[in-house]
């Protein structure tokens, strides 16, 4: 079993490398040189919401990449409108402009046609569902685990190394 889960997580970060690869050449098909795959990802995880960039960050997958530095070009380009919350001045909300809503859809599209092209595979529908399932029930384990056994849970010497020495 301890090699079979290795396994699965250096396959879960090659395909989320794999993906961020597609993307980038499907930006790149449609002239899009002012907006990363990172970013694009971003929008369209973003959609039709209104959300903080903290909201955005548990929402997406975003490894290597600082939210706030591509919200902040996404903004620059015009693919993301910025606002700062009248209540809470720390907390910026943004939004897809419609040069932002433009190219979700083209990822959309994208996947639309990575999804019939599946269909000319011997990937089934039913195989997919597996692969969820499986997926959202590891995805459960590692919130489980980082709740139980994370760093302040399981190092006794947590509270003692932020004493000053006097």
């Amino acid at each position: 079993m301890a090699n079979d889960y290795l396994e699965l997580i250096s396959r879960i970060e090659l395909l989320h490398r794999q993906l961020l690869e597609l993307v980038k050449i499907e930006l790149e098909t449609l002239g899009a040189r002012d907006i990363n795959n990172v970013q694009a990802l971003m929008l369209f995880n973003i959609n039709h919401a209104e959300m903080t960039i903290g909201e955005l960050t548990l929402r997406g997958c975003y490894l290597g990449s600082n939210v706030s530095y591509n919200v902040k070009k996404m903004v620059e380009t015009g693919y993301l409108d910025a606002e700062r919350s009248v209540h809470d001045l720390r907390s910026i909300r943004v939004k897809l402009t419609n040069k932002g809503h433009l190219l979700r859809d083209r990822l959309v599209s994208m996947y639309t046609r990575h999804t019939e092209m599946l269909s000319h595979t011997n990937i089934t529908e039913s195989d997919l569902q597996r692969a969820l399932a499986a997926l959202e029930r590891l995805s459960r384990f590692w919130t489980m685990s980082r709740d139980r056994f994370g760093p302040l849970a399981q190092d006794p010497f947590a509270a003692r190394s932020v004493q000053h020495r006097g």
